[in-house]
């Protein structure tokens, strides 16, 4: 068998990875931008399609099925993002011989209008929140949503009359740009929520069965950044109940494949059906992480990208509704290509310095030097930590991210960190608007650990200048005097430190400089590409730009 991954990205290695271990062979397809991508180089085969956007590459139908035409594939995976709940796409696979990982096409069509997928999952039985095309009839507070879409576009929160009008205009311009449909409906606003979803899973031959819920409430504008399971809000009665719902959702559609059925929770358990999602999600990892499959050999992990190719197969699931229980805890953090003291402005530039931390699974295609556009996503990694309990997944979680090393481009690294080890993330306290209601946000400073990094960055540049002979940077001016034996007199505008340096980066195999700044030690990573100097430590991390000073002097 030949796989086609019709994708890019983290998601494309993914299913790669999966694909050989069960001995397929793959086809990558990638752009002009991406002739240097991880995918192209991990798959089997690649085709270039040209393009630079996406409309113009990963977008476009004809070129994908000429690729798989060309390299003879017999099956098509489409990840998510792009052509994955595109029917018309699922059905052109399929009138090419292809088979098509992923529902039928019927499926993703009915699910992909919102508002016919709320009508039917209320024939079917599940519970939803008062919505329609009239507002009148919703009442206030209200949110407008795009009738075909996702990701969190064409979607505006309206509390008052009086701003509904200019809300649903931006909504229609926003739904229209991005899926070529300028309808939106609207549905009661439901305030404090929870986002809770339901990895559901359908055979060939009519056998569904879910895998557990995962927690997705930590989200920026509208769009989830991280995700665990087990929900710390669901319990066994109520675990019962949404995977009920879901399983009986799925089997109203015929489905077949990996699906997502999406609820909000209010705080007193009753729960909504919000949308299912027609295709493997971006959060699949914690599933696979803390849910486990009893098997002949004993407890086996999940893997959901195998469990889609076999059912795409025609072979039967291969596990039972009862074989499938928790195993801990998980948590994965969305690393993105943004700053969130800026609403969460995409962030573009050359990633200088990209070293993913151990001990953890990290999801990713990128690499130092890579350059980070604004055609694609901005996803740079996901990393997913397991534990015993929930308390011990979060730490772990929030060392792997500090420890990471990830520069030139601002991302939401520190913002992942904060949440994860703020009092109400570990009680938790979730809810859709966690962020915003926690003031996480904005920019924080930590001045200790500035004056620690620029004394690391500073001491590291001394050593190959003359004496006393100050370091500019962007933050401080830095001057650095060598004393008696490990001892430095640094002088950081103009205070003065008290230093020890006990070991150069040069005689420590992890090349990091271990300091000590005014009874302060800790081992602080410099890397320097051109002017920038990046400055990483388990007290944080730091950009600078070193100018020379003419004569010593500014």
């Amino acid at each position: 068998m030949k796989l086609l991954i019709a994708n890019r990205g983290e998601i494309a290695t993914r299913v790669i990875r999966t694909a050989r271990e069960m001995g397929i062979r793959t086809v990558a397809v990638y752009s002009d931008p991406d002739r240097h991508a991880l995918h192209a180089e991990q798959a089997d085969e690649a085709i270039a399609i040209g393009g630079v956007a996406p409309a113009e590459s990963y977008l476009d139908q004809d070129r994908i099925l000429d690729a798989a035409r060309r390299t003879r594939a017999d099956a098509v995976h489409p990840g998510y993002g792009f052509l994955a709940e595109h029917a018309g796409f699922a059905r052109a696979c399929g009138n090419r011989g292809l088979t098509f990982v992923g529902p039928p096409p019927a499926v993703i069509a009915a699910m992909a209008d919102k508002m016919r997928a709320r009508h039917l999952m209320q024939d079917a039985g599940l519970p939803v929140l008062p919505g329609g095309t009239d507002p009148a009839r919703v009442g206030f507070p209200l949110i407008v949503k795009a009738a075909c879409g996702g990701g969190g576009k064409g979607i505006r929160v309206v509390r008052n009359p009086e701003d509904l009008d200019q809300a649903a205009a931006a909504a229609r311009r926003e739904a229209a740009a991005a899926f070529g449909d300028h309808r939106v409906f609207f549905e009661q606003y439901l305030h404090p929520a929870r986002h809770v979803e339901i990895q559901v899973f359908g055979d060939t031959r009519g056998r569904v069965l879910h895998l557990g819920e995962r927690e997705c409430s930590i989200q920026r504008r509208h769009q989830k950044v991280i995700e665990e399971t087990p929900s710390p809000a669901v319990d066994a009665g109520l675990r019962t109940a949404l995977g009920a719902a879901a399983v009986t959702a799925a089997k109203a559609l015929g489905y077949v494949n990996a699906g997502t059925v999406e609820f909000l929770l209010d705080p007193s358990g009753a729960f909504y059906f919000l949308e299912l999602n027609t295709r493997l999600q971006v959060e699949h990892p914690v599933t696979e992480m803390a849910w486990r499959h009893r098997g002949a050999f004993g407890d086996e992990p999940l893997d959901l990208v195998r469990l889609q190719m076999l059912v795409a197969l025609g072979e039967p699931l291969p596990l039972a509704q009862d074989d499938v229980v928790p195993a801990g805890h998980a948590i994965e953090a969305r690393v993105y290509a943004e700053d969130p003291s800026e609403g969460f402005a995409p962030a573009i530039g050359r990633l200088d310095v990209f070293q993913p931390p151990t001990g953890v699974r990290v999801d990713s295609a990128a690499r130092a030097g890579d350059e980070v556009t604004t055609h694609y996503d901005a996803l740079l990694a996901k990393m997913v930590a397991a534990g015993p309990t929930r308390k011990e997944a979060a730490a772990r979680l929030a060392r792997a991210l500090r420890s990471s090393r990830v520069h030139g481009v601002e991302t939401n690294r520190d913002l992942l960190v904060r949440t994860l080890e703020s009092p109400a993330f570990l009680a938790g306290d979730l809810s859709t608007t966690f962020l915003d209601d926690h003031e996480l946000t904005g920019t924080v400073t930590d001045p200790e650990a500035d004056a620690l990094h620029l004394a690391a960055a500073a001491l590291t540049s001394a050593r190959g200048r003359p004496p006393a002979q100050p370091a500019s940077y962007d933050r401080a001016v830095v001057t650095c005097e060598p004393g008696q034996g490990e001892r430095w007199a640094v002088r950081i505008g103009d205070t003065e430190h008290h230093t020890r340096v006990y070991a150069w980066p040069d005689e420590r195999p992890d090349h990091t400089i271990d300091l000590e700044l005014d009874a302060h030690r800790t081992h602080v990573t410099i890397t320097r590409i051109g002017d920038r100097v990046y400055v990483d430590s388990p007290l944080g991390h730091l950009a600078l730009t070193e100018r020379t000073i003419p004569g010593g002097r500014e």
